[in-house]
């Protein structure tokens, strides 16, 4: 659900390894952003609508990504497809640490951009600082 620049790109990945690919956006032109070679389906509407996720083969479903920017839609579309479909591997989406941790805690497994990224940056920070020139690194005591 979601075929922004990561749901797109996570949807053109699978169906080029081979696996059946639905998609699900409100908006037609998000597809757009699509492989041009995309082979699978792509329908209208919200990941929170059972009668839109049945059109997309949610029943039969392995796996559900919910990758809007909304962190509501995600965490509800990833709860209905989890508790009502039972799909087996539910990935979602939240850009809020806190509402992460929440849901992590309540059994969705959730993926934040925001602890991810920061993460990373962090980590590329702290080591270039080990490396860094005398005049570069940080100051005895911690203080800059």
């Amino acid at each position: 659900m979601g075929c922004g620049r990561v749901g797109a790109r996570i949807a053109s990945i699978l169906d080029h390894s081979g696996h059946d690919v639905s998609v699900v956006d409100v908006e037609p032109r998000a597809f757009k952003r699509l492989a041009p070679d995309f082979g699978g389906d792509t329908i209208i509407g919200t990941g929170i609508d059972e009668d839109v996720l049945r059109s997309a083969g949610i029943e039969t479903a392995t796996a559900f990504v919910a990758v809007t920017n909304g962190d509501n839609r995600n965490i509800m579309a990833a709860q209905v497809a989890r508790l009502v479909f039972e799909v087996p591997e539910v990935v979602c989406r939240i850009y809020d640490p806190v509402r992460e941790d929440t849901y992590r805690r309540l059994g969705l497994t959730t993926v934040c951009p925001t602890t991810t990224v920061s993460a990373q940056i962090l980590d590329h920070v702290i080591n270039a600082g080990e490396n860094a020139p005398p005049l570069a690194r940080r100051r005895p005591g911690g203080e800059d």
